[in-house]
């Protein structure tokens, strides 16, 4: 397998990893708040009902609280930050606009996707790794045990 797809699909491991561990506790989308047209009021709103769901659910306490708010912050900037300026479905779409598959648009793609990966990773890591560590034994098994419970993004529950 070609180092680039290695990377990339390390990258993208990554980065769903750190998102799926978030969203393990808070796992229900609600109303836009991770919709492309979501306008960044609605965003943030979405996080801010997400942190207190989750704080609710784990009995955070303010620190632990504010380590989440943190890191909730960290991935929505990894996220738009992969997303980029524009928008992915056209993005893909140009791809196959001609008459032969891009592929030099194709490779500058991931190559910027993964980067932004890259680039963003560092952060969200280390923001993942201070709100967990914050929790005590308890909370740390509550999620552990609600990640082994879903196993999945989109089950029911």
């Amino acid at each position: 397998m070609k180092t680039w797809i290695k990377r990339s699909l390390f990258a993208l491991a990554s980065a769903g990893i750190v998102l799926g561990s978030l969203t393990a506790c808070g796992h229900r989308m609600h109303h836009g708040g991770w919709r492309a047209d979501a306008t960044p009021e609605q965003s943030a709103e979405w996080r801010g009902r997400m942190v207190e769901r989750v704080a609710g659910k784990l009995d955070l306490n303010a620190e632990q609280k504010a380590k989440l708010t943190v890191l909730s912050d960290k991935l929505h900037a990894q996220r738009l930050a992969v997303r980029g300026s524009t928008d992915p479905r056209a993005e893909v779409q140009s791809l196959v606009a001609g008459a032969t598959f891009d592929r030099a648009k194709a490779q500058a793609l991931v190559q910027q996707k993964t980067d932004a990966v890259r680039t963003g990773s560092p952060e969200v890591i280390a923001a993942m790794g201070d709100f967990y560590d914050s929790l005590n034994p308890a909370q740390q098994q509550q999620v552990r045990d609600f990640m082994q419970k879903r196993r999945g993004w989109r089950r029911g529950g």
